[in-house]
């Protein structure tokens, strides 16, 4: 409790008594100097020249500041955390809607080009669908190729086979045994897509389009790592 309002609580209360006594004393013909006297002793009180009555005002007034102070730094220090929490709150929706979005624009992006490539597939002719003759043009083979590989993918497919046999499907490579347009290594394992795996590029093709699928996700995923290794 500071002094210095105790003081003035006790030199006002002291002065409200010295008042009341001044006109007692002046009724009863008193000494004007005692006033003073009384003034000047009121100006000197403590807490514990105060009566006890007066004290306990004291004290609960002061008790009562102190816990108002208490109470508004409480309610600003709640108002700064809320504020904190709901900031952050909404930092974290923020975040998780872009990534969401994000997403959602990834997924939709990957399932277009599925279904582009999809129909691209669909739309592509087989080698059986391609008179088998005793022997083809470069002119001929890449027409055959345009017709069988996907269009978006038929440009990757043609920088693999320019690099592996310059489009000579009858290519064969003495030390390694790897044979035809894109070099499969052995050739025989270009059987499976048909028994003219030799002769036909048409067969050549297939194979050589159905193995960049299945390893590499399409031609152009091959010619990536093509890119990457110099060989795939």
């Amino acid at each position: 409790m500071s002094r210095i309002s105790v003081r003035g609580f006790a030199v006002a209360s002291a002065t409200a008594v010295t008042t009341v006594g001044a006109v007692v004393g002046v009724a009863a013909g008193s000494d004007q100097g005692s006033v003073g006297n009384t003034e000047a002793t009121a100006a000197d009180a403590t807490i514990a020249d105060i009566p006890a009555g007066q004290q306990a005002q004291v004290q609960t007034a002061s008790l009562t500041q102190q816990a108002d102070e208490q109470s508004t730094q409480a309610d600003a220090a709640s108002l700064k955390s809320a504020q904190e929490s709901a900031r952050k709150a909404a930092a974290q929706t923020a975040q998780e809607k872009k990534e969401a979005a994000e997403k959602a624009k990834a997924e939709k992006a990957a399932k277009e080009r599925e279904e582009k490539l999809a129909a691209s597939r669909s739309s592509a002719r087989d080698a059986a669908d391609f008179t088998v003759k005793g022997s083809y043009t470069v002119a001929e083979t890449q027409a055959i190729a345009r017709q069988m590989i996907p269009g978006e993918q038929f440009q990757c497919f043609s920088n693999i086979v320019d690099h592996e046999s310059s489009w000579n499907y009858q290519a064969s490579n003495a030390s390694s045994g790897a044979y035809g347009l894109v070099q499969a290594l052995p050739g025989s394992k270009m059987s499976s897509a048909g028994s003219d795996w030799q002769t036909n590029p048409a067969t050549q093709i297939k194979w050589g389009l159905n193995y960049m699928n299945d390893r590499y996700g399409s031609p152009c995923g091959a010619w990536s790592f093509w890119q990457a290794n110099n060989w795939y």
